[in-house]
């Protein structure tokens, strides 16, 4: 089950909201067990055996925090046993049968074990979040939690379930046994969801039918199809666009609907694109899961505070390895993150971030950068790599521009002009000064505005097919 469905929409929600604040309004215990029944429910909706799976994951890591807790002198066990069971999981059932492909190629083999599974929708997410309740009770920073039910819901709450953000035990752990509920925080959560289903439906979704006609029209090379230096470019932009607020649409979702049930999340986005270097870049995007690596790989192996530059650049070097693998089992995301940790050790030893000078080219610098990263992201072979790449500098002696070119340009250029603004602080900085100039005229229009923008999103699902969240792949 997506948000952007009409079952989610229409549905599952009203009644899941509707049930909350009356039949199971009398006590936190009551809302709590609602709240974790749904949210099988909803996983079940896509994955009907591997909530089995998720519920294995939620009793596992309650089990092993409790031993942590009881047999301290053995934590050290414990944890090992918390991190193996859960990378274990996540090995084989994203892992394995890339591993053992790459083991073939280079012994030369023909090894075939391998097999023919799923990967869970956000297994890399509710795994992850597992781990760190895990690694948190080990390192004494957050108390174990006795009742299984908040661990659970904990794990499995079905806002952030499977594309985030990663939530960390401690900073919802209040909000598990004792939260606050009001209009505020309610008619606030419905705005940031609204807006999130917005950016899904009407623009990624949009930029989404530009770059996969791109891209696809890629495959079939150059020799039979050229794609010319504009048409390319355009691609790669709508990629860019497309996979921001893809994501950023989850997650101001995930944090609305958080927030209509009483719980309050840390933000998962903040402006990406207007960053002047990788380093803020990361910085921006995709908050929780740079947070994570930095709290649980980074700062463990030394971080920067070690004796020399080398060993930092190890460090760094395993961060986003793992950051690479974690997006995908495949070479391109490997590479992928390889190119991040290629720049991010350039600016940190050049102190690029500390050195002066217009902010225009750090900008540009920073774009194309994260440009070309998207291009080897969404890339699906390295054949296909090396045919957008030639396009998009010239080399295939291809043409320079194509009517398509204009055409996509003319046919979204509504949603281009949105899709740049809203990539930059500009439109809600706007909104707040006219809300301080007229709040009694916000306070009428904002929330007409609102509906007009849900009623329009509607639209858009009635008119397009079934399209997932990018990151429900990871």
């Amino acid at each position: 089950m997506v948000f952007s469905s009409i079952v989610f929409l229409f549905y599952f929600l009203p009644a899941v909201l509707a049930l909350y604040y009356t039949v199971f309004r009398f006590s936190v215990g009551l809302r709590n067990a609602f709240l974790l029944l749904s949210s099988l429910i909803f996983y079940a909706w896509g994955e009907p055996y591997y909530v089995v799976l998720l519920l294995g994951c939620c009793v596992f890591n309650w089990a092993v925090a409790l031993a942590l807790a009881r047999w301290r002198s053995a934590g050290k066990l414990w944890l090992f046993v918390g991190c193996t069971g859960n990378l274990g999981a996540l090995f084989l059932f994203k892992y394995w049968n890339f591993v053992l492909s790459v083991l073939n190629g280079i012994l030369g083999t023909e090894l075939n074990f391998s097999m023919a599974l799923l990967m869970p929708i956000g297994i890399s997410f509710f795994t992850f979040q597992a781990l760190s309740y895990v690694i948190d009770v080990y390192r004494g920073t957050t108390p174990v939690q006795k009742n299984l039910m908040n661990v659970a819901l904990y794990i499995s709450f079905f806002p952030q379930l499977v594309a985030g953000p990663i939530v960390r035990y401690n900073t919802v752990e209040q909000q598990i046994k004792h939260r606050t509920h009001s209009w505020e925080l309610f008619s606030s959560g419905c705005v940031r969801f609204v807006q999130g289903l917005a950016k899904k439906l009407v623009l990624a979704n949009s930029f989404a039918i530009v770059a996969d006609n791109i891209y696809s029209m890629t495959n079939a090379g150059h020799r039979i199809m050229a794609i010319p230096v504009t048409l390319a470019w355009l691609g790669s932009i709508a990629y860019t666009l497309q996979i921001f607020f893809d994501f950023s649409a989850y997650s101001d979702m995930a944090i609305g609907l958080g927030r209509m049930f009483g719980f309050q999340f840390e933000e998962n986005f903040s402006y990406p694109y207007i960053s002047r270097s990788i380093g803020e870049f990361w910085r921006r995007w995709h908050i929780s899961l740079g947070t994570w690596f930095k709290e649980y790989v980074y700062i463990p192996l030394g971080g920067s505070r070690v004796e020399n530059k080398s060993k930092m650049i190890n460090n760094m070097l395993i961060v986003w390895i793992l950051t690479g693998l974690w997006h995908g089992a495949a070479w391109n995301f490997l590479f992928w993150g390889l190119l991040n940790f290629a720049f991010l050790v350039l600016e940190r030893l050049f102190e690029l971030e500390k050195r002066e000078g217009k902010s225009i080219w750090r900008h540009i610098y920073a774009l194309f950068v994260i440009n070309m990263g998207w291009v080897l992201f969404r890339c699906e072979s390295f054949y296909q790599l090396k045919e957008y790449l030639g396009n998009m500098f010239w080399m295939n002696q291809n043409g320079f521009f194509s009517p398509y070119t204009w055409m996509f340009l003319k046919e979204y250029a509504v949603l281009w002009v949105a899709g740049i603004l809203l990539c930059t602080p500009a439109i809600k900085q706007a909104g707040m000064r006219w809300y301080g100039r007229y709040p009694k005229r916000a306070q009428l229009l904002y929330p007409l505005g609102m509906t007009v923008v849900f009623v329009i999103s509607v639209i858009y699902i009635s008119k397009s097919g079934y399209n997932p969240f990018i990151y429900f792949n990871f």
